[in-house]
C-alpha cells in the first residue's frame, strides 16, 4: 500500500522540486516507513527496485520527458537492472536517491542510481531500459534522442556496464533461454 502512497504523491508533488534536464541529476528524498522493512529491520532488497521507478518517473515528470513520450503512446520498461549494497538502511533513515541518464547504446539507455545518505553511498544500481510503443514495437534510443535531444555532455556508459548487458542479455524471440543446469 505504501507504494500507492508514494506513487500518488510523487504524481501530485513532482512540480515542487522543480524543472530539471533528462540529462540532469535528479533528486528525491525518502524515509524508510515501517512496511518498508524485511525480518532484518532493515529496507527490504525489494523495495529498492521500486522506488528507482519512482524516482525514474520523477526525472521523468520533472523534464517534460513523461509527457512528450506519452503523447507518442512511447513508455520505458527495465530490460535488466543490477544492484550493489554497502550500507543497510535503517527504520525512519531519511535518504536520497540520485537518478541519472548515464548513456545509451544501439537499444536502449543506461541509468545510474544511487541512494545516499548525507552524501555517502549505501547502494548503487544500474538500470538497463528499452522504450516501446502501444500497441507495439520498439523505439530506438535514435528515435528518443531525436525527440528529446542530445545532452551537452559526452554519455559514455562505462565498459563493464555494457559487458553486464551483453552476458546477461537473453535470446530474442522465442529462442528458447540458455540453462545452467545442463
Amino acid at each position: 500500500m505504501n507504494l500507492w502512497l508514494r506513487l500518488i504523491w510523487a504524481l501530485l508533488s513532482w512540480r515542487s522540486r522543480g524543472p530539471l534536464s533528462i540529462w540532469d541529476v535528479g533528486v528525491r528524498t525518502f524515509r524508510v516507513w515501517p512496511s518498508d522493512l524485511d525480518i532484518f529491520n532493515h529496507m527490504n532488497n525489494g523495495k529498492y527496485g521500486s522506488l528507482m521507478d519512482l524516482s525514474r518517473l520523477d526525472l521523468m515528470l520533472r523534464s517534460g520527458t513523461w509527457q512528450q513520450l506519452r503523447k507518442l503512446r512511447w513508455y520505458p520498461v527495465v530490460v535488466a537492472e543490477t544492484i550493489t549494497f554497502r550500507k543497510s538502511l535503517a527504520p525512519w533513515q531519511t535518504f536520497q536517491m540520485e537518478s541519472r541518464v548515464a548513456g545509451w547504446d544501439a537499444e536502449g539507455f543506461y541509468v545510474d542510481q544511487r541512494f545516499t545518505v548525507a552524501g555517502e553511498i549505501y547502494a548503487q544500481a544500474w538500470v538497463r531500459l528499452r522504450f516501446l510503443q502501444n500497441p507495439r514495437g520498439i523505439v530506438t534510443p535514435v528515435q528518443i534522442l531525436e525527440k528529446l535531444g542530445r545532452p551537452a555532455d559526452v554519455r559514455e556508459v562505462p565498459q563493464w556496464v555494457l559487458d553486464w548487458a551483453a552476458n546477461t542479455a537473453l535470446p530474442k524471440g522465442k529462442a528458447p533461454a540458455p540453462s545452467i543446469w545442463n
